[in-house]
């Protein structure tokens, strides 16, 4: 076959594999952002991504059949994606609805800071505004010149992989959610797709043709991409354990240091809980309590354990005065992704059944705790036996006991004056303890609080120390960490007893089950309440925690009808005798009214917090710096070698760095030649490439052993051919150099590079 028939069969074939090329990185786009649905609801804003990632794709796909150099191409495709963000997002400031003006680039930070806002507050799935529309619509078409270039001009799918995979897993990072087979295996086959287009391309030195490699490679991916999607779900899944630090942040643990912060900002609830109650209303359930205080955290509880025994009888029934009144609730709970040391109980907890493993009980707080166990997928049931104190009787107790410990009322010697101040002016009315700490938990849930996740943030009191506790009672704004903490503080700057309980709110009626109402507890109603100790009725609850739950009260003995309650901080309203509580609500759908709320006082959605998407960007940004680091670390070891007097690892590096400037660098070429050829064409410093050019003879001719003396004289060979070549190369042929060097995937002297100086293209 002539030359000319090889030009002509290579234009053909190159610009058929370009158009598939294309396509792939169409589809597997596609692919990458299907789940970005679990985040995002599909809408508009999808089909305009869709519609710039087809004018871009299209773009690039006609400038090459046109014979235009590589850097023309990706212009016209910058152009295109501007015209077209400018159409569907400009049009009121553009020149004839596309041509953007001053003006059009003006509203570009108005709409970013207007994402930031919806990424910010959203819950997911985000229904997006016109920013939030803007930011994705603008970035997949983004990721579609880049991929474009990458892929199809410089012919490296392997790295443009790296980015659709960062895309995909973005989402995942940010909701925690289940793998979505359908995207993962659509995304799969596009990658391979690439792969197997640009592979069968290739031919080997004799010219025929690698098509059997190629398949074997494909195959075996494919092999792995089954295996991935039906292997994996078979093996053993890791669980989510406690850390003693902050929280996970994904609602499967129990925090019981009060960093409920992160737990409570989750971007998607998960169901933990089911419970069935012989109680009027579900109880609020709780894992550990903390009474130790430092002035910064309050620590969970320690103290002796006893064994659970086989009847379950880890604790004796409380013990009470006498003439009040205690009933015997029993409570059927099922754990389902909640994976934690501490056990979820109705108080005060006697009797726990059905447990599997080895789990201790702890009579001064009356909780169960495992040391090597975990609450996935238990199941079990406890009685209760629950104190029914009427007002008059729990107003007639004192607070407080000998054999509390000094742990529950101790305080640092350097409270806040606001904290010990505000308790006395709130309580200056109350003539009994219990009056006092009415009076708090009232003035707590009074209009002047506001229930908000995001505003600690924001003011930076996110947290549960006296610090935060007096800017929480200066800015009255917080979650139910702050609240308890405050209450627990105040109280006892009263020189009243007590702690804080961390544990669930009672969760959303589901249905019926043998006659008993089943619950259904998620991961948002994590909570805190304050408890505490009334002489000869125990540790009593409260909720101060604004417009979550049921202020605690009691009814009065003379009241017809009535009855008491104590199956958590929701106890029984005296106003109103005789009625049940409501259900305490969700902490909205994510965090019921524990969503963030604007300062006039409408509700928005609950923020998500920033971190998911910190740690999303830096996963993109260390997947997209891999081959830059890869590459240099290449470049190091061959420049070591060459430091040592190794000439032929020298040649190689100026290969490898020619490969990734877009050099051909093919196998059948002589040193010499190809000496010659990048000084003449590519900038090449003529004295340094002849000085390594006979080393490298002396070396493969003659056969000079490795002289480190002559170490220094290579490397600065070396480093000047590097420079005077990469300072002749267009900037955008460098900087694709820099990011995605083809070295790491193509070996200098390929087919690809053969067959590029053969047929002059």
């Amino acid at each position: 076959m002539s030359a000319a028939d090889l030009r002509a069969a290579g234009g053909v074939r190159s610009r058929r594999d370009a158009l598939l090329l294309s396509l792939g990185v169409l589809a597997a786009i596609v692919a990458a952002i299907v789940p970005v649905l679990s985040v995002v609801e599909a809408g508009a804003w999808a089909l305009g991504a869709l519609a710039l990632v087809c004018g871009v794709l299209a773009t690039g796909a006609a400038a090459r059949a046109a014979r235009l150099p590589a850097a023309a191409v990706s212009a016209l495709e910058a152009v295109v994606w501007l015209v077209l963000l400018t159409a569907l997002f400009g049009r009121s400031t553009a020149l004839l609805g596309i041509v953007p003006t001053p003006a059009t680039f003006a509203s570009i930070p108005a709409l970013i800071a207007g994402a930031q806002d919806e990424i910010r507050l959203g819950v997911a799935p985000v229904a997006p505004g016109t920013g939030l529309a803007f930011v994705l619509v603008a970035a997949i078409g983004a990721l579609a010149l880049v991929l474009d270039h990458v892929v199809v001009t410089a012919r490296m799918p392997l790295l443009g992989s790296i980015g659709l995979v960062a895309v995909s897993l973005i989402p995942t990072i940010v909701v925690p959610r289940s793998v979505d087979v359908v995207a993962f295996v659509l995304l799969a086959a596009a990658v391979l797709f690439l792969l197997r287009v640009e592979t069968r391309s290739r031919v080997d030195r004799g010219g025929r043709s690698t098509g059997s490699a190629s398949l074997t490679a494909v195959g075996i991916a494919a092999i792995a991409v089954v295996a991935a999607i039906v292997v994996t779900p078979l093996l053993p899944q890791p669980a989510l354990r406690f850390a003693t630090g902050t929280g996970t942040g994904l609602g499967t643990t129990i925090d019981p240091n009060l960093q409920l912060g992160d737990d409570l900002r989750q971007p998607r609830a998960v169901d933990v809980l089911t419970v069935r109650t012989t109680a009027p209303t579900a109880p609020y359930l709780r894992a550990v309590t903390l009474s130790r205080f430092d002035g910064r955290v309050w620590q969970p509880d320690n103290g002796d354990t006893v064994g659970l025994p086989a009847d379950g009888a880890v604790f004796s029934p409380v013990s009470v005065d006498d003439g009040i009144a205690v009933s015997d609730w029993t409570t059927n709970v099922a754990v389902g992704q909640l994976d934690s040391p501490w056990l979820p109980v109705p108080y005060p907890a006697a009797t726990v059944t059905g447990l599997r493993g080895d789990w201790l009980g702890m009579p001064s707080n009356r909780t169960i705790v495992s040391q090597a166990g975990s609450t996935r997928d238990q199941q079990y049931q406890v009685q209760a036996f629950v104190p029914q104190p009427t007002l008059e009787q729990i107003r007639a107790r004192g607070v407080g006991g000998d054999d509390l410990g000094s742990n529950v009322r101790t305080l640092p010697a350097d409270v806040p004056d606001i904290i010990g101040e505000t308790a006395r002016q709130v309580t200056a009315g109350a003539s009994t303890p219990y009056d006092a700490l009415i009076a708090l938990q009232s003035w707590f849930r009074s209009s002047q609080f506001r229930y908000s996740l995001d505003a600690p943030v924001e003011d930076g009191f996110d947290g549960a120390g006296l610090d935060a506790v007096a800017d929480f009672l200066r800015e009255r704004r917080g979650y139910c960490v702050h609240f308890a903490s405050a209450f627990a503080v105040m109280a006892r700057t009263l020189d009243m007893p007590s702690r804080i309980v961390v544990g669930y709110l009672p969760g959303t009626p589901d249905g019926t089950v043998d006659g008993q109402t089943s619950y259904t507890i998620s991961s948002s109603q994590l909570h805190a309440w304050p408890e505490v100790y009334f002489r000869g009725i125990g540790w009593v609850p409260f909720e101060p925690t604004n417009s979550l739950g049921v202020p605690t009260s009691f009814a009065s003995a003379a009241a017809p009808g009535s009855t008491s309650s104590s199956t958590g901080p929701q106890q029984q309203d005296a106003a109103t005798p005789g009625a049940q509580p409501s259900a305490a609500p969700s902490l909205g759908d994510q965090n019921g009214p524990a969503a963030s709320e604007r300062t006039d006082g409408t509700i928005t959605a609950r923020g998500v917090g920033a971190w998911p998407f910190v740690g999303a960007g830096a996963l993109a940004l260390a997947l997209l710096a891999t081959p830059s680091v890869l590459r240099a670390l290449r470049r190091r070891s061959w420049r070591g070698a060459a430091a040592r007097g190794d000439a032929l690892a020298a040649w190689t590096a100026v290969r490898e760095t020619a490969l990734d400037l877009g050099i051909p660098v093919p196998a059948a070429e002589s040193p010499r030649r190809f000496a010659a050829r990048i000084v003449e064409r590519h900038g090449s410093d003529p004295p340094a490439t002849g000085m390594l050019l006979r080393a490298v003879e002396r070396a493969s001719f003659a056969g000079d052993a490795i002289d480190p003396s002559h170490g220094p004289q290579l490397v600065r060979a070396l480093d000047d051919i590097e420079h005077s070549m990469r300072a002749s190369t267009p900037g955008i042929r460098r900087v694709m150099a820099r990011m995605f060097p083809r070295s790491l995937v193509r070996q200098p002297g390929d087919a690809r590079s053969e067959e590029a100086v053969r047929i002059g293209s």
